[in-house]
């Protein structure tokens, strides 16, 4: 049964949507391959990750001024690449790596749930990303949005409340209409508060093999779904 008066969806996307660590382990590999580079990627890749909430972080605590994912990113990117012995990379090098982030692969049931939803429902993503960023992965990855909601438009980072009210705003709808689907238990908790309807789609391998946090729905969310299908399924998509 669909859940009455939800005319919009947002979707949380790096690790919602995308499998992002699986993508960017198999870019920098096969990267590496070709310029005859010898370094373990999954490593690096999760030291580079672990730049994202701190970043974020000290935006939005005013420690640092307005700056874009991508740019948070960029910066480690060069801080971990000297670590791992690559401090001579080209500069058209780093920017390739640091754009993998636009390459990522969605999960295996997002294209086809999307566009089930899509018939139904207006979709949106609602991620800490780029504008840039968020539409070359839809390029990339024939994600089908009908609009890229981000906090780049509101310079606010989830679960900053302009983020959320912001993309409430920009769709014309009261929170009640508008459901936040994503994989992290944080950040369905923040939109909640703020009135949205809430779906969470499990993806317990977002970080690999030893995940362990967001494995199970942890409150009464609205929808609690183990894929995109099973979403669409229940909003009678």
């Amino acid at each position: 049964m669909a859940i009455a008066g939800i005319k919009a969806l947002t979707f949380d996307t790096f690790g919602t949507v995308v499998d992002w660590r699986t993508s960017i382990i198999n870019d920098f590999t096969a990267f590496g391959r070709k310029k005859k580079l010898k370094v373990n990627w999954e490593p690096f890749v999760d030291e580079w990750k672990s730049a994202y909430r701190p970043g974020m972080d000290a935006v939005r605590t005013g420690k640092s001024q307005w700056m874009t994912v991508d740019r948070i990113y960029r910066i480690k990117l060069d801080e971990v690449l000297s670590k791992y012995g690559l401090g001579g990379m080209p500069e058209d090098d780093r920017v390739y790596l640091n754009r993998a982030w636009h390459r990522l692969n969605p999960w295996p049931d997002a294209v086809a749930g999307l566009k089930r939803l899509k018939k139904k429902y207006v979709i949106s993503p609602l991620s800490n990303g780029d504008v840039s960023c968020l539409t070359n992965m839809a390029k990339h990855g024939g994600l089908p949005w009908d609009v890229i909601l981000c906090a780049e438009l509101f310079k606010h980072y989830k679960p900053d409340p302009e983020t959320y009210l912001g993309a409430i705003a920009y769709l014309g709808l009261q929170p009640h209409e508008v459901m936040m689907v994503a994989a992290h238990n944080y950040d369905l908790k923040n939109a909640r508060s703020h009135g949205m309807r809430t779906a969470f789609v499990a993806r317990p391998t977002e970080y690999g093999p030893l995940q362990t946090e967001n494995l199970v729905a942890e409150e009464d969310w609205d929808i609690v779904a183990g894929d995109f299908g099973e979403l669409a399924t229940k909003l009678g998509a």
